[in-house]
This record gives C-alpha cells, structure tokens and sequence, in this order.
C-alpha cells in the first residue's frame, strides 16, 4: 500500500504553470495522482508512493515553478484512490 497525501497550495498559483511543473516533478520523483486549479484561486493536488518522496514534494510544491508566489501549503494524509501515473484534472 501506497502513502499518500493531499495538498492545497495558495497565493500566485494559477496561470504560472503550476499544474504542469508539479506534474513534472512527482513524476521525477516515482509519484502518482493528480493535479487540478481550484475555483477560489488554489491549487489542489494528491500524490501517492514512498513516504520520502512525498516529503520531497511536499517541500517542493512549497517553493513552485519560476514564476509562482506561494503563500500557504495546507498538507493532510489522503487514501489512495489507485491513481495511475500523474495527470492534470479538470478544475474543481
């Protein structure tokens, strides 16, 4: 069984390529699951795969791509869903 966890990344997020650099990322470091814009501005995201990688994400996704101005990054644990691969969803 996978770790997992969910995060909700705020401030400058959205239209920076956010959803594509985080994308790139877990993929480089053996995650799975998705990424997707938020209506209020945020960005959503649940990864799954080795506790480590996670937390490498995790600080990661607290710095985002060039561009980007993170103000918060809100981490809970999240079951996995059986996500394959890690892709963008449509904005929720």
């Amino acid at each position: 069984m996978r770790a997992g966890m969910k995060l909700v990344i705020e401030g400058r997020v959205q239209g920076v390529g956010y959803r594509w650099w985080a994308s790139g990322e877990a993929r480089q470091l053996g995650l799975e699951g998705w990424v997707r814009n938020r209506r209020d501005g945020a960005v959503e995201l649940a990864a799954f795969g080795r506790p480590a990688a996670l937390d490498a994400f995790a600080d990661a996704c607290a710095q985002g791509p060039r561009g980007a101005v993170v103000s918060r990054v809100t981490r809970s644990e999240a079951p996995d869903d059986g996500s394959r691969g890690f892709g963008q969803r449509p904005t929720d």
